[in-house]
């Protein structure tokens, strides 16, 4: 089966052609960072406008690079939650049009979930059948979240940050740093450092409570912004405590001093996941902070003490893209499952 994946659920507007749920035929990504780098973040109405300009052309090259025609098409699958409503408009507007233009089923795909199948892709694994059950990681600029997954159509989100995602809070602490954006990448960057201290500052690692699966980065980046700009006058604290001079060796150690908290606190809400599921039998990660290079290296040292199966995608499969969305649609074909011209964009999710 080829399928046409159609993917703008944040600022990155893409088309994917993948064959038999795993062959990627193309993927073409037309990126808005040139359009939100002034601001420091995406702002949804700039993103939206900028996916009506893009999503013709996007979807015309993913089938030229294919080497395939319209009619070539056998379904066409999109994200059609969670994201931002405008942008997501625009995505399920045309996979509509294409599928009803073409005569050919249509079907949703959550991004979330998504995510979590891109490291399939391409990729000559084992069978679901010893994949399963897994348990599955997204870390991403909108979604922190951690699953049990007993096939691509029966997950169970275990637990999910109360507030923060944890790409949002990378982003912000690199905003307190100075660094351009996106934030992410470069704080990752910056921590890497020859010489940087991760033990220069002891930031929190958030725990919630001893049992709880959820996860907090509002206090991790509130540490970083009192370690830069010092902590204020506060109720019995008198005078207010003064920042330290933010050297580029003061700059270094607190990115990755951030890093490494941050990550501690995936990690420790994964240990947490696995010894409630000892029959799980793969890692699935996936989402735009599995690019980071600590936390790719602690969950690779963590699938081998738990004798795991890592399944990560390649670091350009990490972003968003409609190739995870193509690949997880076909999977729900086959399983079945259509929509109709009624199908909905949904900015939140449930699961």
């Amino acid at each position: 089966m080829i399928v046409l994946g159609i993917e703008t659920s944040c600022d990155e507007t893409s088309a994917a052609i993948v064959r038999g749920g795993r062959d990627v035929l193309s993927c073409v990504v037309a990126s808005q960072h040139d359009i939100h780098a002034e601001f420091g973040g995406v702002v949804p109405e700039l993103a939206s406008r900028a996916h009506v300009e893009a999503i013709s052309p996007t979807i015309d090259a993913a089938l030229s690079r294919a080497g395939l025609a319209p009619r070539d098409v056998n379904a066409v699958a999109v994200g059609h939650r969670p994201g931002l409503i405008g942008s997501l408009l625009v995505g399920v507007t045309a996979a509509k049009a294409m599928a009803w233009s073409l005569g050919v089923p249509l079907v949703g795909v959550d991004h979330v979930h998504a995510h979590l199948y891109a490291g399939l892709l391409n990729n000559p694994i084992e069978s679901s059948a010893t994949t399963f059950p897994a348990i599955g990681l997204v870390v991403s600029g909108g979604h922190t979240s951690i699953y049990r997954v007993d096939a691509w159509n029966r997950l169970a989100r275990l637990g999910a940050t109360i507030d923060d995602a944890m790409g949002e809070a990378y982003d912000k602490a690199a905003t307190i740093l100075g660094l351009p954006h996106p934030g992410g990448p470069n704080l990752d960057r910056l921590a890497r450092t020859p010489g940087a201290n991760e033990h220069a500052e002891q930031f929190p690692i958030s725990r919630l409570s001893p049992t709880s699966l959820d996860l907090s980065f509002s206090g991790l980046k509130t540490a970083m912004l009192y370690a830069v700009r010092g902590v204020p006058h506060t109720r019995g604290r008198t005078p207010p405590v003064p920042p330290a001079p933010l050297t580029d060796q003061r700059r270094a150690d607190l990115a990755a001093s951030f890093q490494r908290s941050a990550c501690a606190a995936v990690l420790l809400k994964l240990e947490r996941a696995l010894d409630r599921t000892p029959e799980a039998r793969t890692l699935l990660c996936g989402g735009g902070v599995t690019a980071n290079s600590r936390l790719r290296n602690e969950l690779a040292a963590l699938a081998q003490r738990r004798s795991l199966r890592l399944v990560i995608p390649p670091l350009d499969l990490c972003v968003d893209n409609a190739a995870m969305i193509a690949g997880l649609g076909s999977v729900l074909l086959d399983a079945g499952q259509r929509d109709t011209l009624a199908l909905a964009p949904v900015p939140t999710t449930a699961c």
